[in-house]
């Protein structure tokens, strides 16, 4: 049992070490791919997310794996006065970050952070709010990270997460893999020189449950009393809100 723990240990490190190279790779050319890549799909579906979350004023907000912080600004110009803080693992995401922060002058409201998403830094039931987007896959351990959010916000807050998903409908599916799989890390080294990276962030989606197993699991992990999902575009990203248990 021991070797056990210790081999499944050195997996997380392992994934936590690769996926972190990654982001160090791709940061300077990150927003520009999603765009391409996604078909400008991302900032529609955060818009969704952002109007199902009804920020109010004055909220505060934790924006895990924040990488170049679009999602941590859009929080902050909704919460409008209640401070946002964004951490990520990755410096050079957050250098790019930084600077978008600061060009639309949100630094006294917005606090970034060079942290790890599996150990939060904060104490419990501090934020109104914590979100993830495209990242939860990314992570070791995703249960991990989804309780550690549920910790760190209030009881009756959100945990909300913007993630790829999987296409239900097989003729549909299968375009989507033949896309996401031959296609997708050809147009990274295109439009970036980057073609490992971006072959490996398809197959980062192979072992991730679908949104419909991902919502089963956030109700058995017992930390929110509610879940409400919401998948966009056939399936192939979906948007999960759990509500933290009183």
């Amino acid at each position: 049992m021991k070797n056990f723990v210790i081999e499944q240990k050195r997996k997380k490190e392992s994934k936590e070490q690769f996926v972190h190279g990654v982001f160090e790779s791709i940061a300077k050319d990150y927003d520009r791919m999603n765009t391409l890549l996604s078909f400008r799909r991302h900032k529609a579906w955060r818009n969704v997310a952002m109007r199902e979350m009804k920020v109010q004023p004055g909220e505060t907000a934790l924006d895990v794996c924040c990488g170049t912080c679009d999602w941590t600004i859009s929080l902050a110009k909704a919460s409008q006065t209640g401070q946002i803080v964004g951490l990520d693992f990755s410096q050079n995401m957050l250098s790019v970050g930084e600077k978008k922060v600061t060009e639309v002058e949100l630094e006294s409201q917005v606090s970034l952070i060079h942290g790890n998403a599996m150990e939060l830094p904060f104490p419990d039931n501090h934020f109104d709010h914590a979100t993830i987007g495209f990242a939860l896959r990314n992570v070791p351990d995703y249960r991990h990270v989804l309780k550690e959010m549920a910790r760190v916000v209030k009881p009756g807050g959100q945990v909300v997460s913007l993630e790829l998903s999987k296409p239900i409908w097989p003729p549909f599916r299968f375009v989507y893999y033949l896309y996401f799989q031959r296609i997708l890390p050809w147009l990274g080294k295109f439009f970036a020189d980057r073609y490992e990276q971006y072959r490996w962030l398809p197959e980062s989606l192979l072992q991730f449950p679908d949104y419909r197993e991902l919502a089963k699991i956030m109700e058995q992990d017992h930390c929110f009393k509610e879940v409400k999902v919401r998948p966009f575009t056939g399936g192939i990203a979906a948007l999960h809100i759990g509500i933290v248990k009183e």
